[in-house]
């Protein structure tokens, strides 16, 4: 079997688990115990989707935009669609975690950002926010622990924050030391052949970029702070789901429930959409926090309906798109 065909059903048995573990903790919090409190909600799920475009989307786009250099960067209006896409793809696209991440990308190049600065943002962008967000755990690890005076997850939490900051440290020093050209180098020795020098340029190209955004020391540290500002307010969905839902609505909660229910689902990144694994964070961490079973499965489906609610049109309007550079190619090759 090739191996797409055996990521494709990983990704396939995978997916059947998170619905399972979704179904079983559904069962058991009861359904309609779930869905009454779903109800309950009533204008906070409208309010959550446009919450998520007006704030948190839009700083992640800022966080983006303040990588490019100035003779390259493109207006913020148009970052903030093509982040908006990128995260719609990356949400609601099995086996698309990052995938997200190489449709803005290809966006940023379209609209005529040079392909080593388009492509060099976004893995910057990326390689910084996996900092931040591991910096974000540990905020909420130690809210949590002030709140409930829960020790025993501390441990196990720190300790796998501290081994994915580390792999991703040295994907940084990887990167700073020309990982691309050095894979291009790779491939065209593979192939044997002359036209693949292109490659190599394109992969020294690419590492020079990265290089030369690593260096200016000011926008790296404004991307990093954008994007903690834009995971700190995210809290803010929560925030207007409790309140809803007459549960505590504090800033304090919010932010707990932001942090670590955002950390399991990355540390499940397999799992197309989270699917089960998100739930499973609000039960547990809502338990803690003193919110029931149902409430708490009541929160992750709002959640839910705002990856639906954005994601959706997210994923339609990059489809239009591709649909007429496709057709406009066409039309080209034809009057040819």
């Amino acid at each position: 079997m090739k191996a797409s065909g055996k990521i494709r059903i990983t990704v396939w048995l995978l997916g059947l688990a998170g619905a399972a573990l979704f179904t079983f903790l559904l069962i058991r919090q009861g359904a309609s115990q779930v869905g009454a409190a779903f109800a309950s909600a009533g204008w906070a799920i409208p309010a959550v989707v446009i919450y998520h475009f007006a704030v948190p989307v839009l700083l992640d786009a800022i966080a983006w935009w303040v990588l490019f250099p100035k003779s390259d960067r493109l207006p913020l209006r148009q970052l903030l669609w093509m982040r908006w896409i990128g995260e719609s793809v990356s949400t609601l696209v099995p086996s698309a975690a990052v995938g997200g991440d190489i449709v803005r990308a290809r966006l940023a190049a379209i609209h005529g950002v040079r392909l080593p600065v388009a492509a060099g943002t976004v893995l910057v962008d990326l390689t910084l926010g996996v900092f931040t967000q591991a910096a974000f755990t540990l905020l909420g690890v130690a809210l949590l622990v002030l709140a409930t005076g829960q020790r025993s997850f501390v441990g196990p939490t720190v300790i796998g924050t501290l081994v994915g900051v580390a792999a991703v440290g040295g994907f940084y020093f990887v990167q700073r030391l020309g990982m691309f050209r050095f894979l291009a180098k790779m491939i065209a020795k593979m192939a044997n052949s002359p036209e693949w020098q292109s490659l190599v340029e394109s992969g020294e190209n690419l590492d020079a970029t990265v290089r030369t955004l690593y260096a200016r020391r000011s926008a790296v540290i404004g991307c990093c702070a954008w994007t903690m500002l834009s995971l700190i307010l995210n809290s803010g969905e929560i925030w207007i789901a409790l309140h809803a839902l007459n549960l505590h609505a504090t800033i304090l909660n919010a932010v707990i429930l932001q942090s670590t229910v955002l950390t399991v689902r990355n540390v499940a990144f397999a799992v197309p959409s989270g699917l089960g694994v998100q739930e499973g964070g609000y039960v547990l961490i809502g338990g803690l926090l003193g919110i029931d079973g149902a409430t708490a499965l009541a929160l992750s489906l709002i959640a839910r309906v705002r990856e639906l609610g954005l994601g959706i049109p997210g994923l339609i309007t990059w489809q239009l798109i591709e649909a007429r550079r496709l057709w406009r190619t066409r039309l080209a090759a034809n009057a040819r």
